[in-house]
């Protein structure tokens, strides 16, 4: 029963997301996307709450990947959608996809969904202030590749996944928590700083969860 009522909140948690996003599009679209680009990544609190398999725990993020494809053509939930003219790939997509893949590994490989919730909340939180602060505070841009980014954006990813990933090994006494954590959080930021076409919202969060597991 657990499992039914973890799936209906779920989809009204998303949903409330979305409805509550609509006020930040007033803003601009892009503060809307990033709206529901940090709060989606709280959804893994009530994953683990509710399921207690991994294939309940797979059924929202699957059903999302199929949906936000389908948004991401044909403009169904445009509140997350960039304008047509600066869409840039599958961003969207690749988020559910990494909630979807986590899910499989944490619930169901090693049975630890709480690397789960550290890897997405680097995602939804590091990656995501990192946009809001890479363009909203003026610092020296560099590129890598056709990857264009700034030292303010690529800082605020640091220091948050550090303080992310510092709470949680410290808080299940890893050894070398300190130095685990720096190595970490300069490594997504690097894979944050290079991805591109949305491509960060796949790797960053695959390769934390990855990496976070063999750490503890």
């Amino acid at each position: 029963m657990n499992n039914i009522i973890g799936l209906i909140v779920s989809y009204v948690f998303i949903a409330i997301i979305i409805v509550f996003a609509k006020i930040f599009e007033k803003k601009s679209k892009e503060a809307s996307r990033k709206f529901i680009h940090i709060m989606l990544s709280n959804w893994w609190i009530i994953a683990m709450i509710f399921f207690d398999n991994v294939i309940w725990a797979c059924i929202a993020p699957l059903s999302f990947v199929i949906i936000n494809y389908i948004s991401c053509k044909k403009n169904l939930i445009s509140v997350m959608e960039r304008d047509e003219k600066d869409k840039d790939g599958f961003g969207t997509v690749y988020y559910a996809l990494s909630l979807l893949i986590i899910a499989i590994i944490t619930f169901g490989i090693i049975n630890r969904p709480e690397i789960g919730l550290c890897a997405i909340l680097i995602l939804g939180y590091g990656d995501g202030f990192a946009a809001i602060i890479g363009r909203n505070v003026k610092s020296m841009p560099y590129k890598i590749g056709k990857s264009k980014k700034t030292i303010a954006g690529s800082a605020t990813m640091f220091f948050i996944s550090f303080l992310i990933v510092a709470i949680f090994l410290a808080s299940i006494q890893a050894p070398m928590w300190f130095l685990k954590s720096i190595l970490l959080a300069v490594s997504v930021s690097v894979l944050e700083a290079i991805g591109t076409k949305g491509t960060d919202n796949l790797i960053v969060p695959v390769y934390a969860c990855l990496l976070l597991t063999v750490m503890v």
